[in-house]
């Protein structure tokens, strides 16, 4: 423990009375720790801890204890006075005082009463140093007496008048707990009308006929005995004028009939506290209540205010619907009058009470102990307040101290003793005893003289870690008489530390207000008096400040989601920091949804109950930090409620409701939808929106709809829920304010008139009965309007009109209440026929051989008898008559909107006869056809031939085999043949041109190099033109006997050039070396097998085999591609190349070969595309038309070897 210094004052001499006020203000005494170890060694006088309360009421059915503890050195013994005299125990077998301790047990369980104990007690502890003595503690037995029998009449009054029910309970101690209740225990209920006084009676400020009952019970509550009490039950029965003279006539013997105040509504009277004014006297500190309670009739209510002043605002409150005023913890200050005002319709009363508050002795100043060094001086004060004034007394050692033994050492001065030049006879306990009618104070306060040499009494060696520039406190508790001196050193050699860094304070502890990181050391406090000297040393460590250099930031995140706080935090080394998260300075909820990792704290799934700040804390043994961040979870807002019709009108009506949460998301508009109950059950229509600040709409109705509406609320995130429906609201009937819309005559037929219209719907009704008046009549006629009534229908059909008459129609909705505005005309026809007259003067121009123009005259308009819709033009290409026997003539139609008298036919084949008419069309059909016209179209360029083949190639010659164009269109004049051979390195050689009758499809070509690859590119001519090109490639054999399969050329020969070397003499050479060579080998293995080795020929032919060996691919079967050892770069197998650098593809998918540059394709005047060639390869054929190559003399060597 810590040892409080005071610094040491000089001694007063008598003479300096004057000053004994200011000096006692100074003067200061050592106060002695509770240190065990200290303990044992000083003497003390005695101090009372624990003592029984003033006013001790105790429960008869348990034993008494009085309560007394004390402390001192040597322990003090204790005796007790009862009523002003001795109280010996030993000679009472029922009390017992506990061991080391001064507490009272009477054991009145086996025998004996709580009332024979009944009086005042007071302890006295004592040892050699002094007497302290407790209060005088005053015993009562609790009592809970039973009410007096009494008969209690029924009381019978009118409705309207006031009434009383007494309780009156009996006298207790403590006094009981009043309340009122009924035979079943259920508490009556209360209000401004009906309420329970303070004084435990109940008041009714005018009776109604629900007041009647018979089990009216004041019940009395006794809590320290906790026992409970009952006054007979009261009966009330109230009843009206008319009847209480029948009910007094009737039972006047036997019924008292209560007041005799009329029911008619008066002004407020006061039912207590009576008369104009009245006084109320409290002590100081209790609760003030002040209570008025008024009659009258409409119930009056009560108003508070104080005459001159205002009510304390904190500490007043109102009870018992405000007919009881209470101010807490009332003072001298809350004197006055306070009023109290009655109001009702009919007029107001008040009533002043005069408050006056009084107080018992109240401390200012109470006396604290002592403890002083031979010579030294000391005073103690006693002093008090109350109202009024207390008077002081004082007593040493338990005896008054007029009668005390005298000590020159002391002096009296009314509420100050003060003491000079004390020695060790000089210790004694004094109590101080402050009195006034109200109650008093006794305190008790010792002097102890103590000679001590000074003594440390904080642990040595105590190690102080402190955080840099934060004050490091390091402690010197000292004990010691006379007061020793204090002085602190750092380090081994050093002077006494002073100056602005260092405060040394009264109770030895130093502090360095400011620590840095050079206040690291070992610091020496060293107690001085003059009876000896103590030292101490403590350690001092200075440490980094522990810092979040990452803050958790603001968040505003959606329901649903997931929010992370980053909380990152640097610290001293030498401490090891815990990171703690909390919600609103709470922990957090304990739920899985909250996973704290490394430095981050992650909420998933946030809902609203997540809302709040967020704190990261970082704690280490000597500091803490925290940062706080803002989580607001937002989403959409919760649905409307409350919703309510107000203003209910025909046509509009008010509609008003309360918002649902926002979610923290400002509500930017209303949405207010409503169902038609009556005709679309279950289906909502937008109705209108509101901003967002707005709770109340207007909304316009139609009549006849029975109305129910819903809510939504919509903010930046979204949509709310609708809200619950509304009530429903049934709106009047009235006349439709719309007619049917979209209304048509058409007819179905060619004498009739098909009258259409959108009807209304059940909601535009407005009203029961619903009907449409149909009105027509012909546009060019003076015909009167003919006008029918339908039922709610969609049509209606007039027979009998004359074809295609225009008619002027209206439609007309009409319901029970009335009919719809005067409806609009529109004009509709009559049923169409057929026309009668086909277009005249059909001329036909040919443009080109794909395209021709018509022309034609209309029609007249009366002959068509319809709507105009367009011409129509059936054409067809003639067809020889052995395919006009196969199959149906294919006819085309195109169709000319309006009134057009001419168009173009596309799409003609070229050298081709045609057929056409033309007819006119109106809704109902088409007319007669118009005389046929019989035109042709000119001839064009023909088709590529449908198919080249390359067969029997020779040395020096290849026959082409072709069928003709599939399309000539026209007569084929000749066709052209081009070819050009293709060298190893895949260049292009002269072009040569060759025309062909157009009768023949064979055609040989001699005198060619042998073993040649050479590419062909073929078309026919007619006057139009030369048609699309065929390409194809062909080899020349290597001799005579090297005869290619039939399918050469087809487009999967091999597309790598061989040369014929097997006739050269070079090459028989080598043949033969090779063959040598293998000889050699044969030989050299049989040999080693006859002498036991065994040479895997196998293995060496596996491990060695020759990739050009494998003539086909693995994945596809194909043949392998030659690469040409020069530049690698292979031939397309089955490419066909033009000479002209072109190619036609329309009947052939033959492939192309990837040859120089390209350039782009474009279209011809028949619109068929000529492809140029453009290095692209293409699709392989889908024919068998492929070219095969003879098998190279390189890969039968490959394969021998």
């Amino acid at each position: 423990m810590q040892l409080k210094i005071m610094p040491k004052k000089k001694r007063l001499s008598a003479g300096r009375v004057p000053l004994i006020l200011f000096l006692c203000q100074m003067i200061s005494a050592l106060e002695v720790p509770l240190d065990p170890k200290l303990l044992e060694d000083l003497v003390q006088p005695p101090t009372i801890t624990q003592q029984s309360p003033k006013d001790y009421i105790i429960d008869p059915r348990e034993n008494i204890v009085i309560q007394c503890e004390s402390k001192g050195k040597p322990p003090p013994s204790f005796s007790w006075t009862r009523n002003g005299t001795h109280f010996d125990i030993d000679k009472d077998p029922l009390v017992t005082m506990k061991s080391g301790s001064g507490t009272l047990v009477i054991n009145i369980m086996s025998e004996g009463k709580a009332e024979t104990y009944e009086g005042v007690y007071q302890c006295t502890a004592r040892n050699e140093r002094g007497a302290a003595i407790s209060n005088n503690i005053v015993v009562r037995p609790s009592r809970s007496p039973l009410w007096t029998k009494e008969k209690l009449e029924p009381i019978t009054l009118q409705s309207g008048q006031s009434l009383v029910l007494p309780c009156r309970p009996p006298i207790g101690l403590p006094p009981p707990i009043i309340f009122w209740m009924d035979n079943s225990f259920q508490r009556l209920p209360q209000s401004e009308r009906v309420s329970q006084g303070l004084n435990g009676d109940l008041y009714f400020s005018n009776v109604l006929p629900e007041d009647t009952r018979e089990d009216y019970i004041c019940y009395a509550r006794f809590n320290h005995t906790q026992t409970i009490q009952q006054k007979q039950p009261i009966s009330v029965k109230v009843i009206s004028v008319d009847e209480l003279n029948d009910t007094i006539a009737a039972n006047l013997s036997d019924t008292e009939v209560y007041g005799a105040k009329s029911s008619r509504e008066r002004p407020p009277t006061f039912l207590t506290p009576e008369g104009n004014t009245s006084n109320k006297e409290e002590l100081r500190g209790n609760v003030l209540s002040l209570e008025c309670i008024a009659e009258g009739l409409p119930t009056p209510l009560i108003y508070w205010m104080k005459e001159e002043g205002t009510l304390p605002f904190n500490r007043t409150c109102y009870r018992n619907f405000q007919k009881t005023l209470q101010i807490l913890q009332v003072s001298e200050a809350d004197s006055g009058n306070y009023r109290c005002i009655a109001k009702n319709a009919l007029g107001a009363i008040h009533h002043t009470i005069s408050v006056t508050v009084k107080a018992a002795p109240y401390w200012i100043t109470a006396p604290q102990n002592l403890v002083l060094s031979p010579g030294e001086d000391g005073a103690l004060i006693c002093r008090a307040n109350g109202n009024p004034k207390p008077r002081i007394s004082w007593l040493s050692n338990g005896v008054p101290i007029e009668i005390a033994p005298d000590d020159p050492s002391r002096k009296i001065d009314g509420d100050t003793i003060i003491f000079s030049n004390v020695q060790e006879r000089s210790s004694a306990v004094y109590q101080c005893n402050a009195s006034n009618e109200y109650g008093y104070l006794l305190a008790n306060a010792f002097v102890n003289v103590l000679a001590e040499p000074p003594r440390i009494l904080t642990s040595a060696n105590t190690l102080y870690q402190v955080i840099a520039n934060r004050p490091a406190l390091l402690d010197c508790a000292f004990f010691g008489s006379p007061l020793p001196t204090i002085e602190w050193f750092k380090g081994a050699k050093g002077s006494a530390l002073r100056g602005d860094i260092y405060v040394l304070h009264g109770n030895g502890t130093l502090e360095i207000p400011v620590a840095q990181k050079d206040s690291t050391g070992t610091y020496t406090c060293v107690a001085r008096n003059k009876l000896g000297i103590a030292k101490n040393e403590a350690h001092l460590e200075i440490k980094d400040p522990t810092r979040i250099i990452k803050q958790p930031e603001f968040s505003v995140v959606q329901r649903g989601s997931t929010v992370s706080f980053e909380c990152i935090v640097k610290h001293d080394h030498t401490l090891i920091p815990t990171v703690l998260w909390l919600k609103d300075k709470g922990e957090l909820p304990n739920d899985r949804r909250f996973t704290i990792d490394k430095d981050h704290l992650v909420v998933t799934d946030v809902s609203d109950d997540d809302s709040g700040t967020y704190t990261c804390v970082a704690n280490t043994t000597l500091d803490n930090v925290s940062a706080s961040a803002v989580l607001i979870v937002v989403d959409v807002p919760n649905p409307p409620f409350d919703l309510e019709l107000t203003d209910q009108l025909d046509k509009s009506v008010q509609l008003s409701w309360t918002p649902g949460d926002d979610n923290n998301s400002p509500i930017t508009k209303f949405i207010i939808e409503y169902e038609d109950a009556m005709h679309e059950a279950g289906l909502w229509h937008h109705q209108t929106e509101v901003p967002g600040t707005q709770t109340t709409a207007q909304l316009q109705l139609s009549p006849y709809v029975i109305y129910s509406f819903r809510v939504m609320a919509e903010n930046s995130l979204g949509r709310s829920l609708p809200s619950e429906r509304s009530e429903q609201y049934l709106t009047k009937a009235a006349e439709p304010d719309k007619n049917p819309t979209t209304v048509e005559g058409l007819g179905s037929e060619p004498d009739n008139l098909v009258i259409t219209w959108k009807p209304l719907n059940g909601f535009e009704s407005n009203g029961p009965g619903l009907q449409y008046k149909v009105s027509w009549r012909q546009k060019d006629g003076d015909d009167e309007w003919t006008s029918v009534v339908v039922a709610n229908v969609s049509k209606y059909i007039v027979s009998g009109t004359p074809t295609f008459v225009p008619y002027l129609i209206k439609v007309q909705a009409l319901n029970d209440v009335g009919f719809a505005p005067e409806p609009a005309v529109v004009m509709g026809h009559s049923g169409e026929d057929l026309p009668m007259v086909a277009p005249g003067n059909v001329q036909v121009t040919v443009v080109n051989s794909t395209l021709a123009e018509v022309h034609w005259d209309p029609v007249p308009l009366k002959s068509i008898r319809g709507h105009l819709q367009g011409y129509r033009i059936y054409y067809w290409k003639a067809q020889s008559s052995s395919k006009r026997n196969r199959r149906h003539i294919e006819k085309k139609i195109l169709t000319f909107q309006g009134s057009k008298t001419h168009g173009m036919l596309p799409g003609l084949e070229p050298f081709s006869n045609y057929t056409l008419n033309v007819r006119v069309v109106n809704g109902k059909g088409e007319g007669p056809a118009s005389p046929d016209r019989i035109f042709g179209t000119p001839e064009g360029v023909p088709s590529a031939p449908s198919s080249l083949k390359i067969i029997n190639p020779t040395l020096d010659s290849l026959t082409l085999e072709w069928d003709p164009p599939s399309h000539p269109n026209g007569i084929l004049t000749e066709y052209i043949l081009k070819y050009q051979p293709i060298n190893s390195t895949h260049e292009l050689g002269p072009l040569v041109d060759l025309k062909i009758p157009p009768n023949k499809t064979r055609w040989t070509l001699k005198n060619l190099n042998f073993s040649t690859r050479y590419k062909f590119y073929f078309n026919a001519q007619t006057s139009a033109g030369s048609g699309s090109q065929i390409t194809e490639e062909g080899v020349t054999t290597v001799d005579e006997a090297g005869i290619l399969p039939p399918d050469v050329g087809a487009g999967k020969a091999m597309a790598s050039r061989q040369v014929d070397i097997a006739t050269q003499g070079w090459f028989i050479g080598l043949m033969c070396a090779v063959a040598l060579l293998i000889l050699i080998l044969l030989i050299v293995c049989f040999i080693r097998r006859n002498k036991g080795g065994k040479y895997p020929v196998k293995e060496k032919e596996d491990a060695h085999a020759d990739p050009e060996i494998q003539p086909m691919k693995e994945d596809d079967g194909t043949f392998g591609e030659y690469s040409d050892a020069e530049d690698h770069k292979p031939l397309k197998k089955g490419s066909r190349t033009p000479s002209d650098r072109t190619v036609k593809k329309e009947d052939s998918d033959d492939s192309l070969v990837d040859y120089g540059e390209g350039v782009n394709g474009q279209f011809n005047e028949d619109g068929s595309f000529i492809g140029q060639y453009s290095g692209k390869k293409e699709k392989e054929p889908a024919e068998g038309n492929e070219s095969s190559e003879a098998p190279s003399p390189v890969n039968a060597m490959n394969s021998f070897v």
